[in-house]
């Protein structure tokens, strides 16, 4: 893979049947990587990459910093969140069905007999999945109306470096999973945040007046999200 240095960042270039360059900064620590069409000269690649030094570095300290929670090993008494409140896990061996039951300040994940690691994270995942999807039919019909705009689709993923996302031409938005860990006001902050992408692409003027026209506090509720921590990961890029 050919590259090159800017001071001490190294820039890994990857060349593809593609019309536009492509600069992206991955987490956790911001490793520096660029996509260009085939043909593209790498000194061409190199004067793009010195034009976006500064954002390149504002990027890698923003991921350098952003805290991240603990890897999860779904045992018991294992510290959970849902919705801001934290739960003490139980697991439970069951022949049925696996899932998860609140119980006062308890989380029971039951699971079958030797279920492994990856089969627990699995379970917990969609159950928090399930948790975001049940909220949105609700706070759809409550902003939709409101911002005199519509969705078209919705997708709940598990997103390693956003809280959510919008294809303003697909008219879809992605929200991240974790967001059911966190108090439900953020959900609907990040769920505002892209409705409003909907109507301006760009995080300019207008869209800092839609936002203060429809949810006034709304930056108290990204001050609240941004000290949250996102999920532990295991990084490949």
């Amino acid at each position: 893979m050919p590259g090159f240095d800017l001071g001490d960042i190294a820039v890994d270039v990857v060349l593809k049947d593609i019309k536009n360059i492509h600069l992206s900064v991955y987490p956790p620590q911001g490793a520096v990587r660029i996509a260009a069409p085939l043909r593209m000269q790498l000194d061409t690649i190199r004067v793009f990459a010195i034009s976006k030094l500064a954002w390149i570095k504002q990027q890698q300290k923003k991921l350098r910093a952003q805290e991240r929670e603990a890897e999860r090993e779904h045992i018991e008494r294992e510290s959970h969140y849902l919705w801001g409140k934290r739960y003490l896990l139980s697991v439970k061996e069951v022949d049925g069905a696996p899932g998860i039951e609140l119980k006062h300040s308890r989380m029971v994940l039951n699971i079958r007999p030797g279920a492994s690691d990856l089969t627990r994270q699995a379970v917990v995942a969609q159950f928090y999945r399930d948790q975001i999807k049940a909220k949105i039919p609700a706070l759809l019909e409550k902003w939709e109306p409101k911002m005199r705009v519509a969705a078209k689709r919705f997708f709940v993923q598990k997103m390693k470096t956003k809280w959510g996302s919008c294809n303003p031409t697909a008219g879809s938005i992605r929200l991240n999973t974790d967001l059911a860990k966190k108090p439900a006001q953020c959900l609907e902050y990040v769920l505002v945040h892209e409705l409003a992408h909907l109507l301006e692409r760009h995080h300019n003027a207008r869209f800092v007046a839609l936002m203060d026209s429809h949810m006034p506090h709304w930056r108290q509720h990204r001050e609240t999200l941004n000290r949250s921590p996102l999920a532990h990961q295991d990084w490949v890029y």
